[in-house]
């Protein structure tokens, strides 16, 4: 897949976590929404010399941050993502539609709990650039959509009042910042 911003640039790109985020939000009974990250992911992207690219991306579900120690653990549990059987969820692109030179679709295999589906994630780029200690550095902000009961990811509560306490629908938001390997 041809990547923008990147198409002459071949090498390794490898995720600067400290300058990334891996976001989502859910409705919680039905009228507001929970954010949350993850804390302990990694990746990179690999560009070849034929302007293709390969996207790969692993995260730790037990780095579920919430800002709530209770709604945290919960997540970790087997109602949710199971963290102890499975420790990862892990993203691998299997192409791209490019839009323009700023934006363009990813679209890829998502892993959670054992069970992988195809995603697609709009993709805006942020730029290319030198840093200040010489480091070439790309940035990227992604967002997608999708329903974790796709993934096994079942558990809810009914609302006397109708609905559900946890939104099917779970918005994902990637801020990623990548250098380039020496």
């Amino acid at each position: 897949m041809t990547l923008p911003a990147l198409d002459t640039i071949a090498g390794t790109w490898t995720i600067d976590a400290a300058h990334s985020a891996v976001s989502f939000a859910a409705t919680h009974a039905m009228v507001t929404k929970v954010r949350g990250r993850f804390d302990d992911f990694s990746g990179a992207i690999n560009v070849t010399d034929e302007n293709q690219a390969q996207v790969d991306v692993v995260i730790q579900t037990a780095s579920i941050d919430t800002r709530q120690d209770y709604r945290d653990n919960h997540l970790r549990s087997a109602d949710f993502f199971d963290a102890e059987q499975f420790p990862t969820m892990e993203f691998h692109s299997t192409g791209i539609s490019v839009k323009d030179d700023e934006e363009f679709t990813l679209h890829g295999d998502l892993t959670i709990k054992g069970v992988t589906k195809p995603v697609s994630i709009d993709v805006e780029v942020g730029g290319v650039h030198t840093d200040q200690n010489g480091a070439l550095r790309a940035g990227f902000e992604g967002d997608l959509a999708i329903s974790r009961k796709e993934w096994g990811l079942t558990w809810n509560v009914a609302l006397e009042s109708g609905g559900w306490l946890v939104s099917d629908k779970i918005k994902i938001n990637l801020d990623i910042s990548v250098v380039k390997d020496a």
